[in-house]
């Protein structure tokens, strides 16, 4: 789908004054009539239908219907702009006193955008101590006895245990699932950025298409599970295709939601005065923005009223995981030890790997997902080098670095920890 100026258009915006580009082989050529002085053109077979419209409301309802939502939009953009000028970022609107109507119309778009609760909680909690988990403390943690766990080997994961206790955990979480009881979230979004399953070209690449599939068929119970597609921008049209031509690899297509990551601005890294960090533009209507991570879900579900649908689903647990080979969602023994503890978190961990946000699965219990939408979860502050505009005496300037400017804002969901007693959490420990 593109928009005025023949670029392609995000998942879920307007579609009002969309264009659609549509190729015809055969010639549209026109039959003169010089002595009736007329000209009858035949056009292409399937060009008029082309054009009907599908809308059976009158043009008048139509008008309507787009001016109460112009309306909408602009009560949304002056309470948008107003909480941005109250966290002293005006600078943000200087880009409406140059250029032209069409990237006047981006820059609100992008104002519009722009999650400033998320983002006025994540610059208060730089500012707020907090102990940052890792694979290491959870692995010392579960050593120390302080958090329930169970540890078995990765040939037992794969293949199947003799424990009791590891098939009875299994087959908790297999009648959970079956009941619905669990919903799975996949961040698409972080495997994107390690260039591993989830490719930018994916819908033309067979061999990637492949592995998707396979990685949805592992999940039993399918037509039960509530299924929420974490994604980028660019991605989300591809990801409705792909599930559309395969049936929705056999889940329920009114439990499945895509959704578009969370991002927050990058913020410059040397405060302007006490505690104020300065928004960068990546041009005078572009605001500079980076994918909050996995800690993002938690907004993400609240923003958009999931938490709620899926509680008068019936739902009582959500699973986020970043697939790979060894994550494909759908945990039962994870759910299974979760239910019979009463926990709040149950996360599945390998002590081998420490980057522990690059392949995770932790599910959370409804209730303390609900509790953690009015909680502050920690963020931190990445040091990267970014190009950015400023307006420096009326004119923008491109500031270039090789050295790092600017604060990227990033929350892990591991950060949920601090929300919550060691005892209520809960640990898979997979071992080699």
């Amino acid at each position: 789908m593109l928009d005025k100026s023949g670029k392609s258009k995000s998942a879920g915006t307007d579609v009002s004054y969309q264009l659609v580009l549509v190729p015809f082989v055969e010639a549209i050529v026109p039959d003169v009539d010089m002595k009736r002085r007329e000209m009858h053109i035949t056009p292409p077979k399937g060009l008029l239908e082309l054009n009907l419209r599908f809308d059976g409301r009158s043009k008048k309802e139509r008008r309507q219907l787009e001016w109460k939502e112009r309306k909408k939009f602009q009560k949304r953009l002056i309470s948008a702009k107003k909480k941005l000028s109250e966290m002293e970022q005006k600078h943000v609107f200087q880009g409406y006193h140059h250029g032209e109507k069409d990237q006047w119309s981006l820059l609100s778009d992008q104002i519009v955008s722009v999650n400033s609760k998320l983002l006025q909680e994540a610059l208060q909690s730089l500012e707020r101590p907090a102990k940052r988990w890792t694979i290491a403390e959870l692995t010392s943690a579960i050593e120390a006895k302080l958090i329930n766990s169970i540890q078995l080997s990765e040939e037992y994961l794969s293949n199947g245990s003799e424990n009791k206790l590891v098939r009875d955990m299994q087959e908790k979480g297999h009648k959970l699932m079956s009941e619905g009881k669990m919903a799975t979230v996949f961040l698409l979004n972080e495997k994107e950025h390690q260039g591993n399953i989830y490719d930018s070209n994916f819908v033309e690449n067979e061999a990637v298409d492949t592995s998707i599939l396979q990685m949805f068929q592992k999940i039993k119970g399918r037509v039960s599970v509530p299924l929420i597609l974490v994604s980028s921008a660019q991605q989300i049209l591809s990801l409705r295709d792909l599930f559309t031509s395969n049936n929705y690899f056999a889940f329920d297509s009114g439990k499945v939601w895509f959704l578009e990551e969370e991002k927050l601005p990058v913020v410059s890294s040397l405060p302007e005065g006490q505690n104020k960090y300065k928004i960068l533009m990546k041009s005078p209507w572009e605001i500079l923005q980076s994918p909050v991570g996995s800690g993002g879900l938690i907004s993400l579900v609240s923003k958009h009223g999931i938490a709620d649908n899926l509680i008068d689903m019936g739902v009582e647990y959500i699973e986020l995981c970043c697939p790979s080979e060894k994550i494909a969602g759908g945990n039962s023994l994870l759910l299974g030890l979760v239910e019979s503890r009463e926990a709040k978190i149950g996360m599945q961990i390998r002590p081998t790997i420490t980057d522990s946000e690059k392949y995770f699965d932790v599910i959370l219990s409804m209730d303390f997902v609900k509790k953690l939408q009015s909680n502050k979860l920690q963020f931190d502050a990445i040091p990267r080098a970014h190009s950015c505009v400023e307006k420096v005496d009326k004119e923008w300037v491109t500031v270039t670095t090789s050295t790092p400017n600017s604060f990227e804002l990033s929350c892990s969901i591991y950060s949920s920890l601090n929300a919550c007693s060691l005892d209520k959490v809960c640990i898979v420990e997979v071992t080699e």
